[in-house]
């Protein structure tokens, strides 16, 4: 019998960590590895998109607003400033609450860039993922939405991409309109959208007196939700004492009646009667920012009053993130 010839496997390139790219999980790992891309490279990759970033915005200009406009507001944009400035032919850098289609980013025909914030991500990272849609946007051709992908365990967030001293001022707006720069002339996908958009807006407005916080509309009540940059802890228990001593109101009628947790932030919440309109709460909100600030600065153990109050809050705290 002829014997076999002892076979040889010719030798892969060497690819380095940095260089693999992403993809499926169940396809083999570019590595040349000849395992599934899951269980190789893929796993850094799968342990970063599963684990949560619980403030993703902190150390952004306006974190308070970054995740009032990413939970609570239904219609907002405001203009970005990336570090080193501008790309050639892009005029213009937009954050918006939503996009026509639930684009992740658009980029218009003029260039500029429209980057959403209420998307569903891939990663456990908002940051990291809204950095992706971004970048791809200040490449894309002009007049093209950004399809939603799942981003790079590596790739940079929106802290790297953001110009840290720039300044962050949310314009609320009433409807959609400011998805497209004529909407008469918009296509009927888009128009009927837009329109479908405005009918479920709630009517939100930003307080001009303190920072951060909306006051919205409903068809029963009005809401202010007042988003916080305290350490929850520390928070809750100036709200309790001021809960206690019946102090936490915003006027005849208003109610504070829990809070969110969202990214890391807490939201207080106050029912307002019906008529209570934005402006009838600025000085009233200015006011409590007040007495909030000197019962954050007591360190005094919390009184038997106050520990039940702290709980009646604490129990009706949700998290929405």
């Amino acid at each position: 019998m002829a014997k076999k010839r002892p076979q040889t496997k010719a030798k892969r390139p060497q690819i380095t960590d940095g260089e693999i790219p992403v993809v499926g999980a169940r396809e083999p790992c570019p590595c040349g590895s000849g395992r599934r891309y899951k269980a190789c490279h893929g796993r850094a990759a799968a342990h970063a998109a599963t684990e949560l970033v619980h403030r993703p915005f902190e150390g952004l200009p306006g974190e308070c607003d970054w995740v009032a406009l990413r939970e609570l507001v239904p219609a907002a944009t405001v203009g970005l400033t990336l570090k080193g400035g501008l790309p050639e032919g892009v005029p213009a850098v937009t954050l918006a609450t939503v996009l026509p289609m639930a684009w992740p980013a658009l980029r218009r025909d003029d260039g500029s860039v429209l980057l959403g914030l209420q998307n569903d991500t891939s990663s456990g990272d908002i940051s990291r993922d809204l950095a992706d849609t971004l970048q791809r946007a200040l490449e894309a051709e002009p007049g093209t939405p950004v399809q939603g992908r799942r981003a790079p365990a590596d790739g940079p967030r929106l802290q790297d991409l953001l110009d840290p001293e720039g300044a962050f001022e949310p314009e609320v707006h009433s409807g959609f309109e400011f998805w497209v720069p004529d909407p008469e002339n918009a296509t009927p996908d888009v128009t009927a959208s837009l329109e479908r958009a405005n009918a479920a807006a709630i009517p939100t407005v930003k307080l001009q007196g303190v920072d951060a916080a909306y006051w919205c509309e409903t068809p029963e009540k009005n809401h202010l939700r007042w988003v916080m940059p305290h350490a929850e802890e520390q928070l809750l228990d100036a709200l309790a004492r001021l809960h206690a001593a019946g102090r936490s109101s915003l006027g005849d009628g208003t109610r504070l009646v829990g809070s969110f947790r969202a990214h890391g932030l807490t939201v207080p919440v106050w029912d307002l009667p019906s008529g209570v309109t934005a402006e009838d709460v600025e000085k009233p909100a200015a006011e409590f920012a007040e007495r909030l600030a000197a019962a954050l600065a007591t360190d005094a153990p919390l009184t038997a009053d106050e520990r039940r109050a702290r709980g009646g809050l604490t129990n009706r705290q949700v998290t929405l993130n």
